[in-house]
């Protein structure tokens, strides 16, 4: 099937040039002539052209008024226009120019050189056209490629929350004086972040974090209590130094866990901050904790953060050594441990939402809200 033939517009007041021009590109172009500036834009409420030869010098409305109010209409700023004109002076030619002309033919105009004008005007515009046309089916592309990655990235981060509140649940199942402790931590680490973020304390380091991985990461902190007896994981009473020395080793058994998984992954970003909070949780500001001793800002926040979060559940939990702490009694304990057991910007943190601690704590019993 042919292609359709170019729409010319060809405007001059003089009859003979239109006769002309007509008899010469109606061979190759469905050509449309127009004696006055005023027919032109009558013409334009029937056809879009694809390019129009304006004279200049016309009575009434000129080439270069014609051609100004052309390129105000949107509908053919793209449109080329090519003047005609019986002057040849430079200063003409750069005015028609700098309004918006692409090329300038003195009259009496050539056939063979007006033919190859039009021509090379026709193909410029065929080929900035067919350039749009593939920078959209470009953009498209990337478009559905961006939706396609983002669809397999929320595919991989659902199999990973599946895998780690899995393995998370198979802990809390074991551990069975502590039901709901990993989702009200989660919760209560939530509160934390957002208040840190409307404080501004230690916004340099947390507003890199992706925050749905770190709340995901929370729930294996104690992954390594797999590895602990159930004789002592489950006893029923208060654990001897000698249980609760190996108790501690948790610690050490979830760093390995989690570094085993990193091993096995190139996608292991998700884990990075898991690998922290099982590993420093234990860590005491000032030193006094396990496994390693780190002290103040050398325990990673990560460490700081589920070091208040899983006390506070701890002391208002029942345990059969103990019975539950009350709400403000929790609260009393942790603040007395800023500057020994707690970061003090935290516990100051915690001050403003404990609040909000004590709801996640009503709503959360045994892992059902």
């Amino acid at each position: 099937m042919d292609s359709p033939r170019s729409k010319i517009v060809l405007v001059d007041d003089n009859k003979a040039t239109l006769t002309l021009g007509r008899n010469l590109l109606k061979t190759f172009y469905e050509v449309y002539p127009a004696s006055s500036a005023e027919k032109l834009f009558d013409l334009l409420e029937n056809i879009t052209p694809d390019l129009i030869l304006l004279d200049v010098e016309m009575p009434d409305v000129n080439g270069f008024e014609a051609i100004k109010r052309l390129k105000a209409d949107p509908r053919y700023v793209g449109t080329p226009v090519i003047f005609l004109t019986s002057k040849s002076d430079d200063y003409s030619e750069m005015e028609g120019f700098d309004l918006g002309a692409v090329d300038y033919i003195t009259k009496p105009f050539s056939n063979p050189l007006l033919l190859k004008r039009i021509e090379s005007q026709l193909l410029i515009v065929k080929q900035r056209n067919d350039l749009l046309a593939s920078q959209a089916i470009l953009q498209d592309y990337a478009e559905n490629l961006e939706i396609k990655v983002k669809e397999k990235t929320a595919e991989v981060i659902t199999l990973q929350n599946t895998v780690l509140a899995t393995v998370a649940d198979l802990v809390e199942f074991r551990d069975k004086l502590t039901g709901g402790h990993i989702t009200r931590t989660q919760r209560y680490l939530q509160a934390l972040l957002d208040e840190l973020h409307r404080t501004g304390t230690y916004l340099d380091q947390i507003a890199k974090w992706d925050v749905d991985f770190f709340l995901t990461s929370a729930q294996l902190h104690d992954v390594g209590k797999i590895a602990i007896t159930d004789l002592i994981l489950n006893k029923p009473a208060k654990l001897t130094t000698e249980e609760f020395e190996v108790m501690k080793t948790h610690v050490s058994a979830g760093v390995d866990a989690i570094e085993h998984i990193i091993q096995q992954t190139e996608e292991s970003d998700f884990l990075d901050h898991a690998l922290l909070i099982a590993g420093t949780h234990h860590e005491k500001w000032d030193g006094s904790g396990y496994p390693v001793g780190l002290k103040g800002r050398n325990i990673p926040i990560e460490g700081r953060l589920m070091a208040l979060a899983d006390v506070y559940d701890a002391l208002i939990s029942k345990r059969p050594y103990k019975e539950a702490y009350t709400h403000e009694e929790a609260c009393r304990i942790i603040e007395e441990g800023a500057g020994s057991h707690f970061d003090p910007d935290l516990v100051q943190a915690f001050r403003n939402v404990k609040d909000q601690f004590a709801q996640i704590a009503r709503e959360i019993v045994d892992g059902r809200a």
